[in-house]
């Protein structure tokens, strides 16, 4: 195993998350603690001692589990992390009694790394507010008491958002926690945040080093230019090989689900073989290969247009981010963060945005009809309807975000005696789903 130093600590350079243990019948919440016990003995006799879990991890069972495993160890044999569930703002005035909690449910007098959980836009206002929730101070306390050894946090925020908790709390944390990756180096600013921390000394510890398991499985294309440069490494290697590169980063987590991954994890760490100038080049094509999307280069011509006033680089962001990833918590939170009237759906489709981007990341698709032009060639087809019992099928896209137009069309079409039906995913306002759904048959 390799380690990193870390203070006056060696650590592993592989670190044991505990957020996909392994469970039985694939619920969530039932974790097979057999299966754990023998991962962490497997773990503790290959040199893995770090050991990362939460609040929330398994519906709560998480920390539960791993105390039980890892009381089976001598204490001075491992360090375990947890972390303040701050992603809930429910949680934010509980700060002493979840920390209790915490070492109860764990079994231990002490942490040896307590991490503020998740600094994004959603709770970044809560956390910085230490007069009104105290978390801060409460931490610090506990740091100052032996109770928590090391203290630090985990961003999944911007750039912007980690700049404001840096500029508060940065003189206290001794370590961060960032989601980091082939992918993500550019895709999600990696390599702005870890030059950020590297200007405030601060060590990197890396989550979802494979992006949830997307980089362990890629295409037999990708896979076959990679294995031409190295052919014995696995995709998952590739992923921790990155890592290795950066000096920065002293633990890297990854969440093993099996015994299998946990022991090729640690085969992979065994040895320290970083990239060279070639295969960090390669990652870097395949990963501007994989997440591209709308080539957005955020000079904000479009926002000073906009007469909704919405923030229409960031929702390209996020629309990049869900065609890459698919689904995961960061685009519903983002939107959240957002409000009322600066959504996707706010859009007007005016167009004043598109006239004035200087790329190619706003353009217009399609065509820009009127009811009554697009009446008439429904209605050339309305003796096929009546004969096969067929209809009208409005998609997209997504239809309901020109609920106007669709109002429009569908109350025509209803007058023609058309038989009416509307394929949505559903995310658009109760009220707009509310006026569209008594116009259609389906």
């Amino acid at each position: 195993m390799i380690y990193r130093s870390f203070q006056d600590l060696k650590l592993s350079a592989l670190g044991m998350g505990c957020m996909r243990l392994p469970v039985v019948d694939g619920k969530d919440t039932c974790i097979d603690e057999t299966a754990v016990a023998q991962m962490v003995d497997y773990a503790m006799e290959h040199g893995v001692n770090y050991y990362d879990t939460a609040w929330g991890y398994h519906g709560g069972q998480s920390e539960l589990a791993m105390g039980r495993a890892l009381n089976r160890h001598p204490r001075e044999s491992y360090y375990i992390a947890d972390k303040f569930p701050g992603y809930d703002l429910r949680n934010m005035d509980k700060v002493e009694s979840i920390f209790e909690e915490q070492l109860r449910k764990t079994g231990m007098e002490y942490f040896d790394f307590y991490l503020f959980h998740n600094v994004n836009e959603l709770n970044i206002d809560c956390y910085l507010d230490d007069e009104t929730y105290g978390i801060y101070t409460y931490l610090k306390k506990q740091k100052e008491n032996g109770r928590i050894r090391h203290l630090g946090f985990s961003a999944h925020g911007s750039l912007k958002v980690m700049e404001r908790f840096l500029a508060a709390y940065g003189k206290d944390m001794e370590f961060c926690q960032i989601q980091l990756n082939w992918v993500d180096w550019d895709f999600q600013k990696g390599k702005e945040k870890l030059e950020l921390l590297r200007r405030w000394n601060i060590p990197v510890w890396v989550m979802e080093p494979l992006r949830g398991g997307k980089l362990a499985a890629l295409s037999a294309e990708n896979t076959a230019k990679l294995a031409a440069l190295r052919p014995e490494e696995s995709m998952p290697g590739w992923a921790f090989r990155f890592l290795q590169s950066l000096d920065e980063v002293v633990v890297t987590l990854s969440g093993m689900s099996d015994l299998t991954q946990l022991q090729e994890n640690i085969r992979t760490f065994e040895t320290h073989h970083p990239l060279n100038s070639e295969e960090w080049g390669t990652l870097m094509n395949l990963s501007r290969d994989l997440t591209r999307g709308v080539p957005c280069t955020a000079c904000r011509y479009c926002t000073t247009h906009c007469p909704q006033g919405l923030d229409i680089p960031s929702l390209m962001e996020l629309n990049n981010e869900h065609a890459f990833a698919g689904s995961g918590f960061l685009v519903p939170m983002r939107l959240k963060v957002l409000g009322k009237g600066k959504q996707p759906a706010d859009c007007l489709g005016c167009r004043s945005c598109e006239a004035v981007c200087l790329g190619d990341a706003l353009k217009f698709y399609g065509k820009t009809v009127t009811v009554e032009k697009l009446l008439p060639k429904l209605l050339e087809d309305k003796a096929f309807y009546d004969n096969s019992g067929g209809g009208m099928t409005l998609s997209g896209g997504e239809p309901l975000l020109q609920h106007d137009f669709l109002h429009a069309l569908l109350s025509r079409a209803k007058q023609e005696g058309i038989h009416t039906c509307v394929e949505t995913c559903g995310f658009a306002p109760e009220a707009v789903v509310k006026k569209i759904a008594p116009l259609g048959d389906i």
